[in-house]
């Protein structure tokens, strides 16, 4: 799509065809209700969404798993439609971080309404609904995040309780001839190691299966990391581990002098 076009309604992309036989259960079978009730609203109210998480980690490669909630991406300017929808019907409504989280609860159930990344890195966009799949969840044909966003949407979430390392290599493993690899490098370029860590993770958890990931890339981001080795350090001191997790690395910028992300650090005094 040109950028000077104007944008087209997510509502008119076609759902690229796609066959999912394994589901996830449920830790509080009691909310199956309210998310059949919900998705029928989400389906009805005709504002675009899709289906991320524990779904689409099953559809992808066949792992079934217990989970607490849905997770429901959007366009940032979507959320709002979303959340006052369902306020509107007696639902609790919770913004519990402008930048990227809604919540939607009855009683003690509860569904994410998602439209970006806690770190800022990863907004949901038209591509997203270009290239999504279609499952059936609770009884209504709902769309799945593409594999390619799948693995984006997961590369940053290294906390210490919680790593969806392993969700980015299955995905790799089971769906890579669906992923577009150009697509997740542009997706990536401005944190492309992040990205050369899970190829190599891969190549290390799989070696049977290291032609899965295209060649052209891996010496993409090789030739990259070649000419980084031969420039100097950064001269501003920042601590890019908050974009992972904001707890585990802060001391590195309460203490040690570390800018976060966004913010300025101490400069280097070699």
């Amino acid at each position: 799509m040109n950028l000077h076009d104007p944008p087209r309604n997510p509502t008119t992309y076609p759902a690229p065809a796609f066959d999912a036989r394994a589901e996830p259960t449920l830790v509080n079978p009691e909310a199956e209700a309210f998310y059949t009730e919900a998705l029928k609203e989400l389906t009805e109210l005709g504002v675009p969404f899709l289906l991320a998480g524990t779904y689409a980690v099953a559809a992808y490669t066949g792992i079934t798993r217990a989970t607490k909630d849905l997770d429901v991406f959007c366009k940032a300017g979507d959320y709002p439609r979303i959340l006052s929808h369902f306020k509107e019907r007696g639902h609790a409504v919770e913004i519990e971080d402008e930048r990227w989280l809604g919540k939607v609860y009855k009683g003690p159930h509860f569904f994410d309404v998602i439209f970006a990344s806690s770190n800022g890195t990863m907004p949901v966009g038209d591509e997203w609904f270009e290239n999504a799949r279609r499952i059936e969840v609770f009884g209504t044909s709902v769309r799945i995040v593409g594999p390619t966003e799948l693995v984006w949407s997961k590369c940053f979430i290294q906390l210490r309780h919680r790593y969806d390392g392993a969700d980015v290599a299955h995905t790799i493993l089971k769906a890579n001839d669906q992923i577009d690899w150009r697509r997740l490098l542009a997706y990536m370029e401005v944190h492309w190691e992040v990205l050369l860590t899970h190829l190599l993770s891969f190549r290390w958890i799989y070696p049977t299966e290291r032609d899965k990931v295209p060649r052209w890339l891996m010496d993409e981001l090789l030739e990259r990391l070649k000419h980084q080795l031969e420039l100097p350090p950064p001269q501003m001191k920042v601590c890019r581990g908050r974009m992972f997790s904001r707890v585990d690395y802060e001391i590195d910028v309460k203490e040690w002098g570390f800018g976060d992300v966004g913010g300025e650090g101490e400069w280097r005094n070699d």
